[in-house]
């Protein structure tokens, strides 16, 4: 990759970074279909799930503050279960269909999401462990499923600090789990890794934008604005796989 790609690169890492942890759906949701416009999709999970661990470390060392322990277990043990059963089934399916699967994912997920504003979850357990289970399968299949752990975590009214400071906890055992199974997979390539320090900087440079944001932006003006450009993401991300 030249260095003309790899700053462009770097620059929507960190506009993914940013719109990630505003909108409380995390930085794949965006990072993954940019990426795939990089690398293949198969390297893009692996490289994502490596800069996501990063991208989390910096969320909890920013808001660190607020975790909501028990919501670490019902929904964050399931979904480390699950995105470790959904990484093995990645590497047992074509790339142009996991791709068109994100794509559809990323589509059905802003419509609805637009549709249904004022949609919440009934706070429950069962809600929890199941949006766990939903979300670390969909992680570890396609590369983010910070969707349905988001809307899974709004369901308990929790603070935006609480809210992203145990998203990330829960989103870093994730990765961390989903990686040791990319890197066994074969997703995880040496001329890839340059990229990891570089990745590293933009996760904590957008973590920081996004606090600063957080606190003059209003949050459903700007998590509509983020559904549109999800949205406009899956689409392209479509063209593209067709194009190709």
């Amino acid at each position: 990759m030249s260095w003309e790609l790899i700053v462009l690169f770097v620059f929507l890492a960190i506009i993914a970074e940013v719109l990630g942890t505003i909108g409380g759906f995390g930085s794949s949701l965006f990072f993954i279909p940019i990426a795939g416009f990089f690398l293949d999709f198969h390297s893009v999970l692996g490289i994502t799930a490596l800069f996501h661990v990063s991208s989390n470390l910096s969320k909890i060392a920013l808001f660190r503050n607020g975790i909501d322990k028990k919501l670490i277990v019902y929904l964050g043990i399931p979904a480390v279960i699950f995105v470790i059963i959904g990484a093995y089934f990645s590497n047992q399916m074509k790339s142009d269909y996991l791709e068109v699967g994100l794509a559809v994912f990323l589509i059905v997920t802003s419509i609805v999401f637009l549709t249904f504003k004022t949609f919440t979850l009934n706070p429950s357990i069962k809600n929890s462990v199941i949006g766990g289970i939903l979300s670390g399968g969909v992680a570890g299949l396609l590369g983010t499923g910070g969707a349905i752990r988001g809307i899974t975590l709004s369901a308990f009214n929790l603070t935006p600090a609480v809210f992203i400071a145990t998203s990330a906890v829960i989103d870093l055992g994730v990765d961390a789990s989903r990686s040791v199974v990319y890197i066994l997979n074969g997703y995880v390539h040496q001329h890839d890794l340059y990229l990891i320090p570089f990745l590293i900087g933009a996760s904590f440079l957008g973590t920081l934008i996004g606090k600063k944001l957080l606190t003059k932006i209003s949050d459903k003006r700007f998590k509509s604005m983020v559904l549109i450009l999800v949205l406009v993401t899956g689409v392209s991300t479509i063209v593209k796989v067709i194009a190709a």
